[in-house]
């Protein structure tokens, strides 16, 4: 137990990434008294490292029945674009067996509508969060492509792309020829074309985005304390948090700390199937990226990022828990799979890899509690942290004030569990 003084404040933002900075500046905004609890000034995890798009058309669930029916070859070869560290397997074998529950058809088309009712306004709500903070220039509005390298890929995304439609999400069809006009680096690199979602926001760099949230925060005072949060318990003052170096009692809190949020939840009397995929990326610095938008070849599970002045690529799950160092293997198949589409790329300049807070049906915990509502819960967003941050934040808005929420809760409560 620390030995610091007691701090007290209104309402404790445990996270400081893309999702928990929205939290804490929305709250702050209203009028709240907020503290946000982090271990880093700036984060460097997934809310930094990912592909940097406002992903408004990924309206499915990691689990598709597509996906089962792919799965033991999926997690069986160490290149594919969904792998499982084998030693890790033990552990995750519980979420596993949810996993596959949760890709039956029923629940997801389930998990479908609850996602996309998240993303429905996904880019007008990025658009007015990006004129709050100041991070308009880094919006970018030219749409985003998912290649097919081979006619074969794009016949069998027609299911796909129909069940998107189906929610709303508008693509276009692009031949080999149209996608060249649009992407001279792409001419040759995929024969079966592109779907182009033209409507589709991304943002230059993710880091410099956090870097605006962190800016709003320090505008509406919001003080931060550099330190882990590792025990919450509920007392008659309120909930205190403590940490290596810290006390703090809040009459509210928020745990919105991603890929470790699990055991924060489950002192809450929360008992959430949260695991951690491991994402990686690889840079090349260049002051112009060969595309002009991101470009994720399908079949691979990552995206060619034109990032300011470098090329990110980003992508591809590893489900392996929070304490192995980085796997070698991935970001080797990640660099030779970003040749394959653009054969002319050097050496990369930098890797990396990250956390990504992983629930087995796709679907954020958003919402009080099961013990009361002086704990929320903001978290498990997967590859949606950044583009379901705004809309996150909305929500515990209304959870906090006690106004009607912008969609309905159930869905998304932890009590689902």
């Amino acid at each position: 137990m620390t030995d610091a003084p007691n701090e007290t404040t209104e309402i404790a933002v445990i996270g400081a990434g893309v999702v928990g900075s929205s939290i804490a500046y929305r709250l702050a905004r209203a009028g709240h008294t907020v503290t946000v609890i982090a271990p880093t000034e700036l984060g460097d995890g997934a809310s930094y490292g990912n592909a940097g798009v406002i992903a408004d058309y990924a309206v499915l669930p990691v689990g598709t029945p597509a996906v089962l029916r792919a799965l033991p070859s999926l997690l069986l070869d160490p290149d594919s674009p969904l792998a499982l560290r084998r030693a890790a397997i033990p552990a995750l074998a519980p979420w596993l067996a949810r996993f596959l529950r949760q890709s039956m058809p029923g629940a997801a088309r389930r998990n479908a509508r609850a996602i996309a009712t998240l993303l429905a306004h996904a880019a007008q709500d990025w658009t007015d969060l990006a004129a709050e903070i100041g991070a308009e220039p880094l919006l970018r509005r030219r749409g985003v492509l998912s290649l097919y390298e081979t006619p074969g890929q794009r016949a069998a995304a027609q299911a796909d792309l129909a069940w998107r439609r189906s929610h709303g999400v508008q693509v276009e069809l692009l031949g080999p020829h149209e996608l060249g006009q649009l992407e001279p680096a792409l001419r040759t690199a995929a024969e079966g074309g592109a779907a182009y979602f033209p409507d589709t926001l991304s943002v230059s760099d993710p880091g410099a985005v956090l870097a605006h949230l962190t800016a709003a925060l320090a505008a509406h005072s919001v003080p931060r304390i550099l330190d882990r949060a590792e025990t919450l318990r509920r007392t008659r003052e309120g909930v205190e948090i403590t940490g290596p170096g810290f006390r703090l009692s809040a009459s509210r809190v928020v745990i919105a700390a991603g890929a470790h949020s699990r055991p924060l939840a489950l002192a809450a009397g929360d008992r959430v199937p949260l695991e951690t995929e491991r994402g990686y990326h690889l840079e090349w610095d260049m002051p112009v990226p060969p595309v002009s938008r991101p470009a994720s070849p399908t079949a691979r599970g990552f995206y060619l990022c034109p990032m300011q002045g470098r090329l990110r690529v980003a992508g591809t799950v590893e489900l392996g828990g929070l304490d192995a160092p980085p796997s070698p293997h991935r970001l080797t198949a990640l660099e030779d799979g970003a040749r394959a589409i653009l054969p002319d790329l050097p050496t990369p300049d930098r890797a990396w890899m990250g956390f990504r807070p992983s629930v087995p049906d796709s679907v954020p915990v958003i919402g009080p509690s099961r013990a009361g509502p002086d704990i929320l819960l903001a978290f498990g967003h997967g590859h949606l942290g950044l583009t379901l941050a705004p809309v996150t934040a909305r929500i515990v808005e209304a959870l906090v004030t006690g106004a009607a929420a912008p969609v309905p809760l159930a869905p998304y409560l932890p009590a689902r569990f």
